[in-house]
Order: structure tokens, then C-alpha cells, then sequence
């Protein structure tokens, strides 16, 4: 296989120990450092952002089947989706598993459908949770950080299958959430510039599936709902996205049925830095051993 700066690049993470191949393309295992330079990467963003004063929720990276459904994820992403299937048999069903396991063949067909998927983004399970507990006049700011996992196998190591989302909601009126995602991405470009990356803010659109998609996408683009940070991680012409600024409108509320007290629908942004990604863009810009790093970011993130 000829070298591409992707594969390159992976190639020097995992000899200086700091990736750790298993045999899949974008599901690496990651080293203390790596992972010591994520959580501080982490605390440095929730600091930036403490006057949010949020509320803060964890879920695990499995969510509730019929929600995922009602989210839609699966009429945009399709590509990206995963369902988790389990065995349901009975012993002579067992019997049959071993031996076509032992013998090399498929058994997939041996396996039915659970009520969970993996996530695909951080917020999902957070809207039917409000739509639940209720949203008071002043709205809400949740932060949230999990493991979400999206099918997009790639030799690039900073397009991992399963990854970190740190991520925020903003959930009340247009006013309320329009000039959050605005304070947020000037404080996003501000955080990430003080660890020394070159980032740049710019309009973006999801990755929405088929000829349909294609049109969402041009629309998402010219309503400017979506923005990202991008930074140089393996290529200087293609910057890759390390954080992101949504505007959901009313997607979200109107399927989950969320209101204001005054019972009109609310609206939600959202914002998240992609952990892994943020890290590797690190490594990208000051190298890989953390001890010779500018003493202005190891400042931002060892303080």
C-alpha cells in the first residue's frame, strides 16, 4: 500500500507508542499520555466556559433503539449508524455458532436485533430526558461528554470509529440560543488558540446520505446552521474538524415535543470539540514528545 500523510502520520503515532493498533481502521487503543493530554484538554474547555454555570449529565455510549429511531439519525446517516445484536438461540443454535465459528464461516445470521444502538453524538439521549424533566422559562445549558461511535473506517487517525464528544446543549428561546452558538464560537476559537493551533472558524454541512442529502446539506450550508473549527492535522489543504456549532432550530423540540412554560415550541444549539481530535491536532502542531510543548500551552494545560 503506497504512504499517504494519514498513514504516515499513524505510522509515527503508534512507534513512539502514542496510538496503539488493533487490527481496525479508526479504533485504536491510546496511551496514558495521550489519553493524560485529553482530560486536560477537557478541563481547559470546561473552564472557558464555566459562567455557562451548566448542568452536567452523563450517558453511556449504548442508547435506547426506538429513541434513536424517533431521532432520525438513520434517515440521514444511514452510513454511519449501528445497531448492537446479540444471540438469542437455543443450545442447538449455540452448537451451530461454535462450529461455523470454528470452521470460519458467517454467523452473523445466528444473531437478532437488540433494543440498544451505539450513540452517534453525545446530546441525543439528552432531549427526551428534558422533554421528561421540563424546561423552565430561562431554558437550560446542559454539558455532557461521551463515547459515540460512527461506521466510517479510515486509515486517518483523526477519523476514529469511536471517540470523545465534549459537548454542550443550549435549550430556550431563539434569542437565547442564536447569541450562545455566537459567544461560543468566538470562546472556541480563543481556547483552542491558546494551545497554539491554527484554527479556522467556517460554515460546514453534515455528511447527509444520497441525493436528497446533498440538497440538506446546501441548505444547511447557506442558513449557516452548522459551523466548525478546522486545524491542519495531516494536511494543510484539507484541515480537519475539531469542533463544531450547531443550530437546531426546531428540530429537536418539535420530535421530542419541548416547550417553554408559555407553550411555544423551544429551540436548541448545540456545540462540541472532538477530543481525540483536538489532542491529535496537538501532537500535529508541537510534536510528539509533551515535554518539549511551547511553555505557553503546556501553561493552558498543566496549570
Amino acid at each position: 500500500m503506497s504512504s499517504t500523510p494519514e498513514v504516515d502520520f499513524f505510522d509515527r503515532l503508534v512507534e513512539a507508542k502514542i496510538l496503539l493498533p488493533t487490527g481496525i481502521d479508526g479504533l485504536p487503543g491510546r496511551s496514558g499520555m495521550f489519553e493524560e493530554v485529553g482530560d486536560r484538554l477537557h478541563k481547559a474547555i470546561l473552564r472557558a466556559g464555566a459562567d455557562d454555570q451548566p448542568e452536567t449529565m452523563h450517558f453511556p455510549p449504548a442508547i435506547n433503539r426506538k429513541m434513536f429511531e424517533k431521532a432520525g439519525f438513520l434517515k440521514s446517516f444511514p452510513q454511519l449508524a449501528a445497531s448492537i445484536f446479540s444471540f438469542y438461540g437455543n443450545d442447538a443454535q449455540h452448537r451451530e455458532l461454535v462450529q461455523r465459528i470454528d470452521e470460519g464461516h458467517p454467523w452473523a445470521d445466528l444473531q437478532g436485533m437488540t433494543d440498544c444502538c451505539l450513540n452517534p453524538s453525545a446530546c441525543y439521549p439528552l432531549y427526551p430526558e428534558v422533554a421528561r424533566s421540563g424546561l423552565p422559562a430561562e431554558g437550560r445549558i446542559v454539558a455532557m461528554w461521551a463515547y459515540v461511535f460512527r461506521h466510517e473506517p479510515s486509515k486517518d487517525p483523526a477519523r476514529m470509529q469511536m471517540f470523545r464528544q465534549l459537548e454542550r446543549v443550549c435549550l430556550g428561546t431563539q434569542d437565547k440560543v442564536v447569541a450562545w452558538r455566537e459567544k461560543w464560537m468566538n470562546r472556541g476559537i480563543e481556547v483552542l488558540s491558546s494551545l497554539g493551533l491554527p484554527v479556522t472558524l467556517q460554515t460546514a454541512a453534515d455528511p447527509f446520505f444520497g441525493r436528497a442529502g446533498r440538497m440538506l446539506a446546501a441548505n444547511q450550508k447557506e442558513q449557516k446552521l452548522k459551523f466548525e473549527i478546522t486545524c491542519p492535522i495531516t494536511s494543510e489543504e484539507k484541515p480537519t474538524a475539531i469542533a463544531s456549532f450547531n443550530y437546531h432550530q426546531e428540530h429537536f423540540t418539535k420530535m421530542f415535543n419541548i416547550k417553554l412554560p408559555d407553550g411555544s415550541l423551544a429551540q436548541t444549539a448545540c456545540l462540541g470539540f472532538g477530543q481525540e481530535r483536538c489532542t491529535l491536532a496537538l501532537y500535529a502542531t508541537h510534536g510528539l514528545d509533551t515535554a518539549k510543548w511551547p511553555e505557553s500551552v503546556r501553561k493552558v494545560l498543566w496549570q
